[in-house]
């Protein structure tokens, strides 16, 4: 009986043993499978939402490897050209998106004064934390800011394919031994003349005269056409941007200085500068009243208030537009030294180590394209910088604005005038002539008593800046 009880109860002990072994293989085994397919999961995947075609394999992408390779790209680009809010409006919202949409690059543009500019790239470049990948500035500022070194040297990026600039142009450009910037546009200012004008012509003076520049096209013709239109209509006929905004100080530094001085600053207080301030003062008895609050010379022609206005080419566009046959433009009158006139050179330059550059010559071969240059051209005003652009025009408002400054460009007495390099100085050098209209013009000082202690401020303002005097005086 006990062997029998000792026998069942060895029995009992083996299948439980048995049982136990089972169970332990059956965790070993879970767990090496468990072990080898994390292992082989961990290289490639078939999932749908991994492959790349359907039942291809593809190897995981770490998100910093992703990030790299879709980076996304935004160019600040930095303007002191088409800042007023339209034409901000019309950068931002046609100029820019085909850009972006051709290339994925986004550009972020910011509107800055002259003097802003250049603090800001001042800042910037001695900080070492230049944010600025593109500027569009004068050829006065980018010639200041490459005697600085602050511009990289464009050459390094080659030519750019299917442009021709004039040879003036590509002469500016090179500054200080280095392909300093691109040009971009070119404007100037010009006066256009409503044709009921023509009917008011001094005797020996024809509108030919006056359309081609001709050397009877005077300062002195100017003033006998407005007392003929005064004394028969009674309307101050004559019409300048003196407001505070307005560019009036462009006319009295670059086409009345160097017309009757044959300088915008050396001669300042000389005898010439008298008799042009003189002259001035009896020429402002036929300028509407309403010219020291005029901002821009559009809308005082088309509303009648005037029938001869000088102002720069993008301010008046809108008179031409809107009646084209009722306006021409005209070249400015000569004086005693010649025909003095405004050249105003716009450029795109890359701040030195920039960043983006690669992306910022993309951006400056799609603005200096054909169509894109046609296109601002017709939309604020400014001149292509690209050769056979404006002689490609059909006729109609652009076609007489370009005639006029073709004219103009072509008269054999051209004196040209470039806006002067003076950083954050521009201003006040500006205001100086401002300063000296006000006192002389408006409050009848004698010039000889003002020009003098203004003309030392103004050297003062170049010595300051470090910057050469503009032409015609140099």
């Amino acid at each position: 009986m006990s062997s029998r009880r000792s026998f069942r109860r060895g029995e009992a002990t083996s299948r439980y043993l048995l049982v136990g072994a089972a169970i332990v293989v059956v965790i070993i085994l879970l767990a090496l499978g468990y072990y080898f397919y994390s292992q082989g999961g961990a290289e490639t995947t078939t999932s749908p939402e991994a492959t790349g075609e359907a039942g291809t394999a593809t190897e995981t992408t770490s998100p910093a490897a992703t990030e790299t390779t879709t980076e996304k790209v935004t160019l600040i680009w930095a303007s002191t050209q088409l800042v007023p809010p339209t034409e901000q409006q019309f950068v931002k919202e046609e100029l820019l998106p085909p850009f972006t949409q051709e290339t994925g690059i986004d550009v972020e543009f910011i509107g800055m004064s002259y003097g802003d500019l250049n603090v800001r790239l001042q800042s910037e470049i001695e900080s070492g934390k230049v944010t600025i990948s593109l500027i569009a500035d004068l050829h006065g500022g980018l010639d200041l800011y490459a005697s600085k070194g602050w511009l990289e040297d464009l050459s390094k990026f080659g030519s750019l394919e299917g442009r021709e600039f004039p040879q003036v142009l590509e002469d500016y450009s090179r500054l200080y031994g280095i392909k300093a910037y691109v040009p971009w546009l070119t404007a100037t200012y010009v006066f256009v003349v409503n044709k009921e004008a023509f009917k008011y012509l001094p005797p020996g003076l024809t509108e030919e005269d006056v359309m081609t520049g001709s050397e009877k096209w005077t300062y002195d013709a100017l003033l006998e056409w407005a007392k003929n239109i005064e004394a028969a209509t009674g309307q101050k006929p004559l019409g300048f941007p003196a407001g505070p905004k307005g560019l009036f100080h462009r006319f009295l530094h670059g086409y009345l200085y160097p017309s009757f001085t044959g300088a915008q600053v050396k001669n300042f207080d000389s005898p010439e500068a008298v008799q042009m301030w003189n002259y001035l003062k009896e020429l402002w008895n036929y300028v509407h009243p309403q010219s020291t609050v005029y901002e821009a010379m559009a809308a005082p022609l088309l509303n009648g208030e005037v029938l001869i206005a000088w102002d720069h080419t993008a301010r008046i566009k809108d008179a031409i537009v809107q009646k084209p046959d009722q306006f021409v433009v005209v070249p400015a009158p000569a004086g005693p030294k010649g025909r003095g006139y405004i050249l105003v050179i716009v450029g795109l330059a890359i701040p030195k180590n920039a960043p983006h550059q690669e992306a910022a010559w993309k951006l400056i071969e799609y603005l200096t394209r054909p169509d894109v240059q046609r296109l601002i051209l017709e939309k604020v005003g400014f001149f292509p910088a690209v050769s056979g652009v404006a002689e490609k025009l059909p006729e109609g408002p652009l076609k007489i604005l370009a005639q006029g400054v073709g004219n103009q460009l072509n008269t054999p007495d051209s004196l040209v005038a470039l806006i002067p390099s003076l950083g954050e100085k521009g201003g006040d050098f500006s205001n100086t002539y401002r300063e000296a209209f006000k006192a002389i013009v408006l409050e009848g000082k004698d010039p000889q008593q003002v020009l003098p202690e203004l003309k030392q401020y103004l050297l003062s303002l170049f010595q300051q800046a470090g910057a050469s005097l503009p032409p015609p005086d140099e």
